[in-house]
């Protein structure tokens, strides 16, 4: 019998959980967690990272509080109501544990965060209420190979799902034909994003955000210790019948979610200031001295608003923050068609705007090609005021 006395310190607030057999507090003081969305879900998932001390979260939602908001948010209080979701719960953490640190972001995850922070990160965790912005996640994802761990929930039931690329299935490899019809929905005739469509009204309760949101950080907890986790696949919690079950995807070879990046080329630019050419310049070198080069697009560029009334109106933005109100031509009341890009090329217009007039994010990776080849650059310029 072991003669080895174990002492517990009631001063260290850890204490408790450094009893756990496998548990190391130091890899999650260590720890870097991207939460998507700041509602019902994402509250539980960020109260029980800071109850847990990972060591820095960044949290993104473009949306503010509402009354509705407070019977399903647990960070959230009346005087919240009109503030960022993202900074409200970014309070609140700080305040159930100063050891935590977070930024938050108030803003759109497909517009405004780039893939050198997705890269950064040893874990995602999704709390989305849209088909659209769950399947860009996957994508930026699976492109710098960082797991990620999806939730949903719908009135007392729900379902968490954990992927870890490049192997396995993937969010999009379990999609259906109406999914994406679904998110096709959110967009007009015109391709613009339709205003008159409510998203994240399902209707919930808070039990359940609680268990999913409770789930989703167990499993994160599971990758960060390196144990092993059932990726491609959804538990799925039925609370009507008190039914927990799981169901495994399958992988599809042709999913166009599978596309996985080299290791990024770093160039000292940032998105704010540095112009497509100055990005071609920066890249020729990597390609062989071309200066024949084109910049991939990941969002769909609206260059311009066409009337066929022959009124033009410059818009410059990418497709998901242009609204179908928008494309309402002043000067006769028709629905004018958006001019949209795929691709910058060099010497161009508008190879000579910002990067982030063009719709491209600080600390983004980009894809830059030649007539033989292409090769993706992040945008290190960007980082310390990224991950500061």
């Amino acid at each position: 019998m072991s003669n080895e006395v174990l002492y517990i310190d009631d001063s260290d607030r850890y204490s408790r959980l450094r009893l756990i057999g496998w548990w190391d507090q130091e890899k999650i003081a260590a720890a870097k967690v991207l939460v998507v969305g700041a509602g019902a879900i994402g509250n539980e998932v960020l109260k029980n990272l800071a109850l847990l001390g990972i060591g820095h979260i960044w949290v993104i939602d473009l949306d503010e509080i509402e009354d509705s908001n407070l019977t399903r948010s647990v960070l959230f209080r009346h005087e919240d109501c009109g503030k960022s979701k993202a900074i409200a719960a970014a309070e609140e953490v700080r305040d159930i544990n100063p050891d935590v640190k977070i930024t938050p972001i108030h803003g759109n995850v497909i517009t405004d965060l780039g893939l050198g922070l997705f890269r950064e990160m040893d874990v995602v965790i999704g709390a989305l209420d849209n088909r659209e912005a769950r399947l860009w996640v996957n994508r930026s994802c699976w492109k710098v190979t960082r797991p990620w761990i999806d939730g949903g929930i719908q009135e007392i039931s729900g379902v968490a799902k954990v992927f870890v690329p490049p192997g396995g299935a993937c969010y999009e490899c379990a999609m259906t034909e109406n999914d994406y019809r679904l998110i096709n929905l959110r967009y007009s005739c015109p391709l613009l994003k339709r205003e008159d469509l409510m998203a994240g009204k399902v209707p919930t309760a808070p039990t359940i955000a609680s268990m999913i949101g409770g789930l989703q950080v167990q499993e994160a907890l599971k990758l960060i210790h390196g144990l092993p986790v059932d990726e491609g696949q959804a538990l799925v919690w039925n609370g009507q019948a008190n039914n927990f079950y799981k169901t495994a995807y399958q992988r599809k070879e042709d999913c166009l979610s599978h596309d996985t990046y080299d290791e990024p080329v770093e160039l000292a630019l940032k998105a704010a200031e540095a112009t497509a050419d100055d990005l071609f310049a920066a890249a020729a070198p990597h390609l062989g001295g071309q200066t024949k080069l084109t910049l991939g697009l990941d969002r769909d560029l609206v260059v311009s608003l066409d009337c066929a009334c022959g009124s033009k109106k410059s818009v410059l933005k990418p497709q998901q923050l242009v609204g179908a109100g928008e494309a309402v031509c002043e000067k006769c009341g028709q629905v004018a068609k958006p001019d949209l890009e795929h691709s910058i090329d060099a010497g161009t217009p508008l190879a000579k705007e910002k990067l982030s007039t063009l719709g491209i994010p600080p600390y983004d990776i980009v894809r830059v090609a030649s007539d033989v080849e292409e090769k993706v650059f992040l945008l290190a310029g960007d980082r310390e005021a990224i991950l500061k």
